[in-house]
């Protein structure tokens, strides 16, 4: 159910549509074909308003047996419903790395007011947040029922901009038999990771830690952002780097020293990791037990056509920090146009489709993390312990909204610069550019 990756130099908004599985958006965008005006929802004959709803594809094939679009198909019926309205899908998926991203479309679509609701990436939700294209979503009913984590992530100016159907969250597979064969422990600390990567070598394990072009950010945001998000100031330490007071480079600094360290002691084959695409690449080592450490996102875990089924006792921990195991999230969401022509409806169903009712259908049917802080999910024995941080409240935010510097898609550039030579000083001059450039807005 998870994307495909299409025209990768597209930056990274096409990874965030083709990879990060949040939603329906971030589980089916990366490609195919485009599609407009589509409507297939039956008309009993009685006056309906409808809603038009943009996304990267209309209503599936009753018979196609594509799990994520049931289930979000589910609750959009359950809206249509419950207010005798319709959803008109209006959709674009780009064919190749040619063409427009879903994310310039969706840009060019709302500056034009031609839809109601919308599914959005985390960098479109900070744009168009920050540009006022978005209602304010917190007087809905049901976002009273929402995680800490969406609220964070989904606010641009004090306004909740956008709403996701689920919370994707990575972490560090680990092959638990590997470990266990050298006597390790799964790592909570930098050192300990560190310590944990020096064993595997040393008994001929050529690269501890399998990895792609794509998330090996992941580290430097658990090392960098653990203080940041479980130090009880996240407010105010945001509004001190939108405002210059701190510089990101300081608190990037020992994420990317740390990560640099990896490449240096050949812990990360860097160079080959450049030419891998994600799971794609490190994949067939890891199921092959040649490397104990991959990174991916939770629903990987779920799909038995990427790690559902290991020949290997497998689990998927945080990523290193001082705070011990870090999940990394990231976070979508739907957004209503501030002036769509039939917004008020959009928000009466987007409200029923973030409901405790249809969240808790859905997130049954994909096996994700709920929005919704009263729904949970039985998860297989491998994600207990990344399920079980997530609970405590311990994370850091790949994505984070009311950030004036865009994070997730931002890092992955700039490690990639690390992995293909630059040093962390010439790494960390480009976020205090980026930073630069936001204040001069």
């Amino acid at each position: 159910m998870d994307l495909e990756e299409a025209g990768m130099k597209q930056t990274w908004k096409s990874w965030i549509i083709g990879l990060t599985a949040a939603s329906l958006l971030l589980a089916m965008a990366a490609c195919g074909q485009k599609k407009s005006g589509i409507n297939l929802v039956e008309d009993d004959g009685g006056e309906k308003t409808t809603v038009n709803f943009f996304g990267p594809l209309g209503r599936s094939d009753p018979d196609s047996g594509n799990v994520a679009v049931s289930a979000q198909e589910r609750t959009i019926k359950m809206a249509e419903e419950q207010l005798n309205a319709k959803m008109d899908y209006r959709t674009y998926m780009a064919e190749d790395h040619t063409e427009k991203t879903y994310d310039d479309v969706v840009l060019d679509r709302i500056h034009n007011n031609m839809d109601d609701l919308y599914l959005l990436n985390p960098d479109t939700i900070q744009i168009l947040g920050e540009e006022g294209e978005l209602v304010d979503l917190s007087s809905l009913e049901n976002t009273a029922n929402l995680r800490d984590v969406v609220r964070t992530a989904n606010t641009v100016n004090g306004k909740l901009v956008a709403i996701p159907q689920e919370v994707v969250a990575y972490g560090l597979f680990i092959n638990r038999d590997m470990f266990e064969q050298y006597q390790l422990d799964p790592p909570n600390t930098p050192e300990e990771f560190l310590e944990c990567c020096r064993v595997f070598k040393e008994n001929g394990i050529e690269t501890p830690v399998g990895a792609n072009r794509w998330w090996l950010e992941c580290f430097v945001l658990a090392h960098a952002y653990a203080q940041l998000y479980n130090g009880g100031d996240t407010q105010e330490q945001v509004q001190d780097l939108n405002s210059g007071k701190i510089k990101y480079s300081d608190l990037l600094r020992p994420g990317f020293e740390f990560l640099q360290e990896l490449i240096d002691e050949g812990y990360i084959d860097a160079k080959t990791a450049l030419t891998y695409e994600a799971i794609d690449g490190e994949g067939p080592d890891f199921l092959a037990q040649k490397t104990p450490m991959v990174m991916a996102y939770w629903a990987a875990a779920n799909s038995d056509a990427l790690y559902g089924k290991p020949d290997f006792s497998m689990e998927v921990i945080g990523f290193p920090s001082s705070y011990g195991q870090m999940p990394v999230l990231s976070i979508s969401g739907y957004g209503v146009n501030t002036d769509g022509e039939n917004r008020e409806m959009a928000m009466k169903m987007l409200d029923i489709m973030l409901s405790d009712e249809a969240l808790k259908m859905y997130t049954e049917i994909n096996r994700v993390i709920s929005p919704s802080k009263n729904v949970d999910v039985e998860c297989i024995d491998a994600l207990k312990p990344l399920k079980q941080r997530i609970n405590e409240g311990v994370y850091v935010l790949g994505s984070n909204a009311s950030m004036k510097v865009e994070q997730w898609g931002n890092l992955c550039l700039v490690v990639r610069k690390l992995m293909d030579g630059a040093s962390v000083e010439e790494c960390l001059a480009e976020f205090d550019q980026l930073q630069q450039e936001s204040l001069e807005k």
